[in-house]
């Protein structure tokens, strides 16, 4: 298998990165339009995740915001996110690195994206090349990640699963699936 020396999972992801990125400037800039809200999961524990000791100990690894009614105050860079909410009535002041957000959803057109750690992503190497240059170990399959939209229906609707030419069910109209492009490629 060819190595993929320009990490096209990795250059995927930050151009998904760039979709939140300019959504959240948006809503900076003009407010959130129609019923538009974004539930945005990071990784707490991700370099530059600023948030209140409390609210570290109550995630301690992953937290789930949702910017809908109660925020304010949002501020978005090339880089990441700040912005103010409320946790059980107490405002909170959040800094997220964009780096650490692990998924984006608006429920209200069923949108999401699905993110790999960026540890994950710089972590995966190549097989080590024997002297024969042969690989001694399997290839590395790189997962595409950023293009992993989720497309998770708010109100599953029973008669909307379909069957396709090949007799899988169609689950995203029934129930909402997660699809990595990896599935699509050939093997």
């Amino acid at each position: 298998m060819a190595v993929d020396h320009l990490r096209y999972d990795i250059l995927a992801q930050d151009a998904l990165r760039g979709v939140v990125r300019r959504v959240l400037m948006d809503a900076a800039k003009n407010g959130l339009p129609g019923e538009h809200h974004f539930y945005i999961s990071f990784d707490t524990r991700a370099e530059g995740v600023r948030l209140s000791p409390r609210m570290l100990a109550q995630y301690p690894e992953e937290m789930t915001v949702v910017l809908q009614h109660q925020f304010w105050d949002l501020e978005v860079t090339e880089n990441g996110f700040e912005v103010g909410v409320s946790f059980g009535g107490l405002p909170e002041r959040l800094a997220v690195p964009f780096a650490a957000v692990k998924g984006f959803f608006d429920p209200s057109v069923q949108f999401g994206l699905q993110f790999e750690e960026a540890a994950e992503a710089a972590g995966e190497h190549q097989p080590e090349q024997s002297a024969a240059g042969a690989s001694n170990a399997p290839p590395v399959q790189h997962k595409a990640i950023a293009p992993a939209v989720a497309a998770v229906p708010v109100e599953p609707d029973p008669e909307a699963a379909r069957t396709t030419a090949q007799g899988e069910a169609d689950k995203s109209a029934a129930g909402g699936e997660v699809v990595q492009l990896d599935r699509f490629r050939k093997k």
